[in-house]
């Protein structure tokens, strides 16, 4: 017994009850209807898998119109209904005509039985595929709205990031490439995304690959895809990253961190819009928005011959600049209270504040990490702090876990507590009275975070 609901619409009563009394042992409903008019009511009370519908209710008439107003009123109702049409041989062209309007197959009358459930059997398969694509469309949808939502639009008003604004509403209409600068922690990939949500594009996919994490052996395969058999681990076909993004953006991080032989590769991409897969001797055409980011000096590299000068005019029709914090000061107490929002909402500590002195020292500092830091640093204070209001602005500016080395791998939360209670210590000659104090947390909670991480 297939679990599939089927509606037929015939206005002859005896064609009704021989396909009701032989497709009642194949699917768990199968609802009968001779009058059309009452379609929509039973459309309303009944998710139909299939619905089978005669081309015409009147007699004498055969000219189908009947069976288009119906099956246009069907498509309305449910975009995605699967129709199969029920015809006699005289009005085989009909039925093709209605196939174009969206009918999926048509049965003749008289049909045999086989025939006929073969074809509700595929017509379901192409139900269940059409729920599939939608429930598909509806998570990436979902997933993006979150995304968007995580990479929500600038937050500050400072002349330096109205700048970014104003060129991203300029480019972000266009289909021009666009290189983005900037030093790490300062938000490139924002940037990124705002432009893709203000194109044309916006409904297409925002695909986002990190070069940087992608080893060189790799490297053809993820972004340019491979067929099966291409090597060992190929079980089958899988496009790549150009692929997937056709049609909607490609971001293309940390692009100083490419060697000159897949710099070269890149290029051809770039240029002819066609990738290859690996393992395969045909073309595809490709059609993506191009954004690139780098904190590196590519015209110096240029310069040095570390970067093909015809791939940085080919990336960087326009460039926009994302300026670091430290050149942003005044947006810091906006940026702080966004993240003090964040974590104090995951951390369950709603109320926890700033006190206006510790401002005045966060805008003055010079945030190397920039708006990554700040965002650290503030999840750190949330954690460390056992007042609602912090005092102190150790708590958030802790240059022990900042390390200038690119090959530094990055602090735990664990490792950082430790850290910032070991300075704190040092600073105050192991006075655990006067540390707590600065802290803004108790003797016995600093003793016990102290015994935590094992520091006498």
């Amino acid at each position: 017994m297939n679990a599939a609901k089927i509606l037929i619409v015939d206005d002859d009563r005896d064609v009704l009850e021989t396909a009701r009394m032989f497709l009642k042992q194949e699917f768990s409903l199968v609802q009968i209807e001779e009058d059309p008019a009452k379609i929509p009511t039973l459309m309303k009370n009944q998710d139909f898998d299939v619905i089978l519908l005669d081309m015409n209710f009147k007699k004498g008439v055969n000219d189908g119109e009947e069976g288009f107003h119906w099956l246009d009123q069907i498509l309305k109702a449910d975009p995605q209904a699967v129709v199969i049409l029920i015809t006699a041989y005289g009005e085989v062209d009909l039925a093709v005509k209605a196939m174009k309007n969206g009918a999926v197959d048509f049965v003749l009358k008289p049909w045999k039985n086989q025939k006929l459930l073969g074809t509700l059997l595929s017509a379901l398969q192409l139900r269940q595929s059409r729920k599939e694509v939608e429930k598909l469309k509806m998570a990436q949808e979902k997933l993006s709205d979150d995304i968007d939502h995580a990479y929500s639009d600038f937050i500050g008003d400072s002349p330096a990031i109205g700048r970014v604004r104003e060129m991203i509403d300029r480019v972000a209409g266009t289909d021009a490439d666009v290189l983005i600068l900037g030093e790490n922690g300062t938000g490139k990939e924002l940037v990124a995304r705002a432009i893709h949500r203000r194109s044309a594009r916006r409904d297409q996919v925002f695909i986002s690959v990190d070069l940087g994490a992608i080893t060189e052996t790799l490297f053809e395969s993820e972004l340019f895809g491979y067929v099966k058999g291409a090597f060992t681990d190929a079980k089958q076909d899988k496009p790549g990253r150009f692929e997937i993004a056709s049609g909607g953006t490609i971001f293309l991080d940390e692009i100083g961190n490419l060697s000159l032989p897949l710099q070269a590769k890149l290029l051809t991409v770039l240029q002819h819009r066609k990738v290859q897969r690996v393992g395969s001797g045909k073309e595809t055409p490709v059609d993506f928005r191009l954004l690139c980011a780098t904190n590196m000096p590519l015209h110096e590299m240029v310069y040095e011959k570390k970067f093909r000068q015809d791939l940085l005019y080919r990336i960087n029709t326009v460039e926009v600049r994302v300026p670091p914090l430290r050149e942003r000061a005044e947006d810091v107490p906006a940026l702080l209270d966004h993240f003090l929002q964040r974590y104090g909402q995951k951390y369950k500590r709603p109320d926890i504040k700033v006190d206006k002195s510790v401002l005045a020292k966060l805008k003055k500092y010079h945030w190397p990490g920039n708006i990554r830091e700040l965002q650290h640093a503030v999840e750190r204070a949330v954690i460390l702090s056992e007042e609602k209001v912090i005092h102190s602005a150790e708590l958030l500016i802790n240059n022990a876990g900042y390390s200038p080395k690119k090959d530094h791998l990055p602090l735990t939360l664990d490792e950082m507590e430790k850290q910032f209670i070991q300075q704190s210590l040092q600073d105050h000659d192991g006075h655990v009275s006067n540390t707590a104090k600065t802290l803004g947390m108790t003797r016995t909670a600093l003793y016990r975070r102290m015994k935590k991480h094992g520091i006498q």
